[in-house]
């Protein structure tokens, strides 16, 4: 990712940063495979990190290797002993963490890694036997937008393109699902027919008004199709 794409996805982050209910329905749905030790790639500025320790993790080791976003990852958890932070990429890093970690967490991330086969095996390695590695990322082809490729998004995925690179990777799939239905629409509207380029105001709204609703919903239906992908998948 350049410069400038990087600094731009800071921007985009702190967009999200507002997206608590958001984070917190994905956080739910990660709970009960995260164990005590997760590691989570590509943590930004920490926006997801405190979410996934609400939801049951003991211990975070948060990797970020951007030089503009680790700063605010740093400062935010320079006081939480439950949490370490790293400025490097996590693949730089599995060596030293293998058979480390109980899950690895890659939350709107994978599709920023060109080599999505290489990092998940490192992802591997990483883990502990029977370790489960949690993915949640953008899907339909059709959305991809120029927003998608000004934050430096390499691909929106099908669910056959992601289960084939995990499965490719040494992991079973436990499952994999479309998550966020109703975000198909707005997305396509915003991003795709008026090429529209920033976030904030949409993800406060749509955080506050939308999310909490069909949350409630796909707790009980799960959607044939949705804007994202959430999958489980445990280290074989």
């Amino acid at each position: 990712m350049s410069l400038e794409k990087t600094e731009y996805f800071g921007k985009d982050l702190e967009a999200m940063s507002f997206a608590h209910n958001y984070h917190r329905w994905i956080a739910s749905e990660l709970a009960p495979y995260l164990g005590e030790h997760v590691a989570e790639v590509g943590a930004g500025i920490g926006n997801f990190s405190q979410f996934l320790l609400d939801a049951g993790a003991r211990q975070l080791s948060a990797f970020e290797p951007s030089s503009n976003m680790y700063p605010v990852l740093e400062e935010k958890f320079s006081q939480v002993p439950s949490v370490d932070t790293y400025n490097s990429f996590f693949e730089d890093e599995s060596g030293r963490f293998a058979g480390s970690f109980d899950a690895v967490a890659y939350v709107n991330v994978l599709e920023h890694i060109e080599d999505d086969r290489l990092a998940l095996q490192h992802a591997h390695k990483s883990l502990r036997s029977n370790g489960h590695l949690l993915i949640f990322v953008p899907a339909l082809k059709f959305l991809y937008s120029e927003l998608d490729r000004k934050v430096g998004h390499f691909r929106r995925y099908s669910k056959r393109e992601l289960t084939d690179v995990v499965t490719s990777a040494g992991f079973r799939i436990e499952s994999c699902r479309y998550f966020d239905v109703m975000g198909i629409i707005p997305w396509y509207v915003a991003f795709v027919l008026l090429k529209q380029t920033t976030t904030g105001t949409n993800v406060t709204l749509y955080d506050r008004i939308v999310v909490p609703v069909m949350r409630r919903i796909e707790n009980v239906v799960t959607p044939p199709v949705g804007k994202n992908l959430l999958l489980v998948a445990r280290k074989l």
